[in-house]
C-alpha cells in the first residue's frame, strides 16, 4: 500500500461509548475528539449515527469543528444507517463510512438468520452504497475471528471489487490468541485478491487480557491499522488500549520496524481527560497510564533507577507528557509559573480558566505539602469545565459524624442569585450531604453511582469524586475534587445537577 506506518483509527467516541455507565454528552465527546485531533490520530470513529438524535447531533459536530484526522460514522449493511452516517459526516473535510455485518456461523445463523451466500450480496451491496457517499469506505465482518478463513477470503474479495478502501477484522468476542490472529492475517493478506489495494485492520477486545498482543501480532503480520481506544475502555472487559499499542511500537521500534504518527507527550492528558469524563478510574497498575507505571517502591528498584533510569524503565514519565512525579510549585507561586507548567501539561488556558484554577491552587497548596503534575491536571480540567454558567454553586457546607452519631449535614446552596441552607440526616456523612443538598435545590434524583478516588498519594491528596445521577429520563455525570472527601462529593453532586 501507501506510505508504512501504522494508522490509528480511534473508537473512545463509538466502541469505548458503548461501555456501561461511560456514555458522554455532545461537548464531551467534542472535548474529546479535539484532544483526539491534538494527539494526531489518523481516524476518529465519532460515533453511531442512525442510533440516536443524540449522537448524529455529536458525529455533525465534530466532523464540522474538529480539524486533521478523517472522521468516520459507523452504519450496519443497511440503507437507513449509511445514509444517516454520510450525512452526519459531511461536514467533515476528509470522510468515512464504516459499514459492518456478521460472518461467523454462529452470527450468521441466529442473529442474522442468512445464509453465506446472501451475506456475500448484502456485504457488497453495503459497500457499493457508501461508495455513492463517500470515498473512503471501511468494511468489517463482524466476530471475524470465529469466521471461516476461506469465506473470509470470499468476502474480502466481494468488498474489494465494491470499493473498499479499509478491511478490519474484528475479535470482536475476544477470542482469539496472538498467533491465531496472525497467521489470520498472513493468510488474508497472502491470498486475497486485491490485498495489495487496501489496508487491513485490527479491532480487538479483551476478555482475556490478549486485545493489545493480538493487536501487535497483526501488525507484524502486514496490518496497517489499529482500532483502539483511550485507557482501553468498550464493552465487557474492554478494547485495545490506544497508549499500550502506540508506546509498544514506540518502545520496541528495532523489534516491529514501523511507528505510528500520535505525538506521545499528550497521552497522559488524553487518559486523564477520558477518565474524568466517562468516570471510569484507571486502575493504578495499568499499563503506560496507571498511577504506579512510573513508580519505584522496592529498595533494589529504587537504587537501580538512581544510578541509571534504564535499569528499570523502559520509558520515561516525559515520554507520555509527565514532567516528573514532583513539582516545585507551592504556596508561593505565582501566575506565570503556574501558567507555564499548565501549558507544559499540555493545556491551552484562557486567561480567566487560568485566574479561576490559579485561585482554586491557592487553596489546595495551603492544604496540601506537595503537589503534584497529576493534581494540576485535575485541578485545571475541573475548572475549564466549569467557566460556564451554573445554576447552583456550594456556598458552605458542615457534617457531624461519629460511631454513636447520626450523620447531619448542613448546606448553604445559591441557587441561581438566593442562598438557600438546609439540614438532612443519612446513612452516612455523603449521603446526608446529598440529601440536604437536594432539600435545597428541590430535585430528587436517583443516585446510581459515586465513585471515589485519590488524584495523588498521602494523606493530604487531592480526591476526585464522580456522581451518575439518572432524572426524568437523563443520565448525566459531574465532576468534584477537593483535599477533602465529602466536599468533593458534594461539588460532584451540584456538578451532576448543574448539567440536568
Amino acid at each position: 500500500m501507501s506510505e508504512d506506518f501504522v494508522r490509528i483509527f480511534d473508537t473512545t467516541l463509538r466502541d469505548g461509548e458503548q461501555c456501561p455507565g461511560a456514555a458522554m454528552s455532545e461537548d464531551e465527546k467534542l472535548e474529546i475528539a479535539h484532544h483526539l485531533a491534538k494527539m494526531k490520530v489518523d481516524i476518529i470513529e465519532a460515533g453511531f449515527p442512525v442510533s440516536s438524535p443524540v449522537q448524529f447531533k455529536a458525529v455533525e459536530r465534530i466532523a464540522r469543528e474538529v480539524d486533521g484526522p478523517v472522521i468516520c460514522g459507523l452504519a450496519r449493511a443497511l440503507k437507513l444507517d449509511i445514509e444517516s452516517a454520510a450525512k452526519a459526516i459531511k461536514p467533515a473535510k476528509k470522510q468515512r463510512i464504516h459499514t459492518f455485518l456478521a460472518s461467523s456461523p454462529i452470527h450468521m445463523k441466529h442473529k442474522l438468520g442468512k445464509t453465506p451466500s446472501e451475506v456475500l450480496v448484502m456485504a457488497r451491496e453495503a459497500v457499493k452504497m457508501a461508495k455513492d457517499f463517500v470515498d473512503d469506505v471501511e468494511f468489517s465482518p463482524e466476530d471475524g475471528t470465529r469466521s471461516d478463513w476461506n469465506f473470509l477470503r470470499e468476502i474480502c474479495e466481494a468488498v474489494i471489487e465494491a470499493g473498499a478502501t479499509t478491511i478490519n477484522v474484528p475479535d470482536t468476542v475476544g477470542y482469539t490468541t496472538p498467533e491465531q490472529y496472525g497467521e489470520l492475517f498472513h493468510f488474508l493478506i497472502s491470498n486475497v485478491r486485491g490485498a495489495d489495494k487496501i489496508i487491513f485492520s485490527a479491532h480487538c477486545h479483551n476478555d482475556l487480557g490478549l486485545a493489545t498482543a493480538n493487536s501487535l501480532s497483526a501488525i507484524k503480520n502486514g496490518v496497517r491499522q489499529v482500532e483502539c481506544t483511550i485507557n482501553g475502555i468498550g464493552e465487557r472487559a474492554g478494547n485495545t488500549a490506544m497508549e499500550e499499542v502506540v508506546m509498544a511500537l514506540r518502545t520496541r521500534k528495532n523489534f516491529y520496524e514501523i511507528t505510528t504518527n500520535i505525538d506521545t507527550t499528550l497521552i497522559s492528558k488524553g487518559s486523564y481527560l477520558v477518565k474524568n469524563i466517562t468516570g471510569m478510574t484507571v486502575q493504578p497498575n495499568k499499563a503506560i497510564v496507571g498511577a504506579n507505571a512510573f513508580a519505584h517502591e522496592s529498595g533494589i528498584h529504587q537504587d537501580g533507577v538512581i544510578k541509571n533510569r534504564e535499569t528499570y524503565e523502559i520509558m520515561t514519565p516525559e515520554s507520555i507528557g509527565l514532567e516528573s512525579n514532583r513539582m516545585v510549585l507551592g504556596r508561593h507561586s505565582g501566575r506565570a509559573g503556574f501558567k507555564d507548567r499548565i501549558i507544559r501539561l499540555g493545556f491551552q488556558p484562557k486567561t480567566d480558566e487560568i485566574e479561576l484554577a490559579y485561585n482554586k491552587f491557592l487553596e489546595i497548596a495551603d492544604k496540601k505539602k506537595e503537589i503534584f503534575d497529576e493534581d494540576l491536571i485535575a485541578l485545571f480540567t475541573e475548572q475549564h469545565r466549569k467557566t460556564g454558567v451554573s445554576r447552583y454553586s456550594l456556598e458552605y457546607f458542615q457534617v457531624t459524624n461519629g460511631s454513636k452519631t447520626v450523620p447531619t449535614a448542613t448546606v448553604k446552596i445559591k441557587v441561581d442569585d438566593v442562598i438557600i441552607e438546609e439540614s438532612s440526616t443519612g446513612d452516612g456523612p455523603v449521603d446526608a450531604t446529598f440529601k440536604a443538598i437536594e432539600k435545597a435545590v428541590k430535585l430528587e434524583p436517583e443516585l446510581s453511582k459515586l465513585m471515589i478516588s485519590p488524584v495523588t498519594e498521602g494523606k493530604d491528596a487531592l480526591a476526585e469524586s464522580s456522581v451518575t445521577l439518572n432524572f426524568q429520563g437523563k443520565r448525566v455525570v459531574g465532576k468534584g475534587s477537593s483535599t477533602d472527601i465529602i466536599e468533593a462529593s458534594a461539588l460532584s453532586f451540584i456538578d451532576a445537577l448543574n448539567r440536568l
